[in-house]
């Protein structure tokens, strides 16, 4: 995939189009559950980095399966300065082919395989970052984010 695709799905902002998000660079992440240890860590290091990314004129964005009352639960209780797109039916997962069969407790589960996308203001990708590590990810992002502007 080299740019952003076209989508329209629900969000916490209402619905959520792949045209509202171009005019800026995007960091488009991809995480398997509102509210698990892992996904909670990952949230609060885009949102702990928010002013960090608002400054460099980038927006952040998540992604996950969950419907939209369980993003706007998650969103509330952790004070996510973003949206969250839920893409109940796969739509955006199946584009960026971040689905997979995991191992879960010793048993095979569909599962969202943790992965970060950035893309430019026209929509064109520029890094892609997959099966990542919730802890310290964002602050990867950042620094990737700078280094390509220097």
């Amino acid at each position: 995939m080299a740019c952003l695709p076209a989508f329209s799905l629900a969000a916490t902002c209402g619905a959520l189009s792949h045209s509202q998000l171009l005019g800026a660079p995007l960091v488009l992440y991809f995480y398997p559950k509102d509210a698990t240890p892992g996904c909670t860590t990952q949230a609060r290091g885009f949102r702990d980095l928010a002013p960090a990314f608002a400054r460099a004129g980038i927006r952040v964005v998540g992604v996950s399966r969950d419907p939209v009352a369980s993003h706007l639960r998650f969103r509330d209780r952790e004070q996510l300065p973003f949206d969250l797109i839920a893409d109940t039916d796969e739509v955006l997962c199946t584009k960026f082919d971040v689905i997979r069969d995991k191992n879960l407790y010793g048993r095979k589960v569909r599962g969202i395989v943790r992965s970060t996308f950035l893309f430019d203001a026209r929509g064109r990708l520029v890094a892609a970052w997959r099966g990542v590590k919730a802890s310290g990810h964002a602050q990867a992002v950042l620094d990737a984010m700078q280094a390509g502007r220097n």
